[in-house]
């Protein structure tokens, strides 16, 4: 019997669930770790930030879907990979294999449940050399000027994190250097978010950090999230 191959083209997918955005820059050794961790149905969005070592085409060659931000600036990639997103619930992770996206999936229940409006990862290293001493001091330096901005009672300002998509364009982020995912945050707080916040495993990531690699790199983020912190509020006291 002659075998029938039907000419049908597949069945649309339909919109995704979940769009993971991942910044990238020349991550094209932490890539494969990362896209084979994303939670099946959900989309993930690799927003190339000018990288030099074929990170986009490994990542479409993946399956991901590959947005090209020229403005250099983790701000600058995290927003372009926000307005290229259509899911409802729009998740952020690092792309340097030091976060597993599969951990996004209890953030994205709370947040479709209506539990909170945002949910952030508390980074907790699992190996010596995960978060390097300088990074941690200035971490809970922004904690504890966060807490005096906003009254939120937050031990991280990790990347780990997740919301939906049409309230955080809502928010009209401008930041578009380190100090994005503190604008994110002081933000929702002014909007009357309900911030949570949970525990993840952090592991040493693959190759050097652009941003807290280094004690210059630190002060810098630091400084520009220090920015962020002296900005009037914009929507306080509106619901979120």
């Amino acid at each position: 019997m002659r075998a029938v191959t039907s000419s049908s083209p597949a069945p649309d997918p339909g919109p995704p669930s979940v769009d993971v955005v991942l910044p990238c820059l020349d991550e094209a050794a932490a890539l494969p770790w990362v896209l084979e961790r994303v939670p099946p149905g959900w989309r993930a969005l690799v927003v190339d930030n000018g990288s030099t070592d074929g990170s986009d085409r490994v990542a479409r060659e993946l399956g991901a879907t590959v947005v090209h931000e020229e403005r250099r600036g983790f701000g600058a990639a995290c927003h372009a990979g926000l307005t290229a997103a259509t899911a409802d619930i729009v998740c952020f992770c690092d792309c340097d294999a030091s976060l597993d996206p599969a951990d996004l999936v209890p953030f994205v229940r709370e947040v479709r449940a209506g539990e909170a409006d945002l949910v952030l990862g508390r980074r907790r290293p699992r190996a010596r050399g995960a978060w390097p001493l300088h990074a941690r001091v200035g971490n809970l330096a922004l904690s504890r000027l966060l807490r005096r901005r906003t009254g939120l009672r937050l031990r991280d300002l990790g990347p780990l994190r997740a919301a939906r998509r049409e309230e955080l364009l809502a928010l009209d982020l401008t930041d578009r250097r380190s100090g994005y995912p503190l604008q994110m945050v002081v933000r929702a707080a002014d909007a009357g978010w309900r911030v949570t916040e949970h525990d993840v495993p952090y592991a040493p990531r693959t190759g050097t950090s652009k941003v807290t690699g280094t004690w210059r790199g630190t002060f810098q983020a630091v400084r520009d999230m220090s920015r962020v912190l002296q900005e009037a509020p914009v929507r306080e006291g509106a619901a979120s």
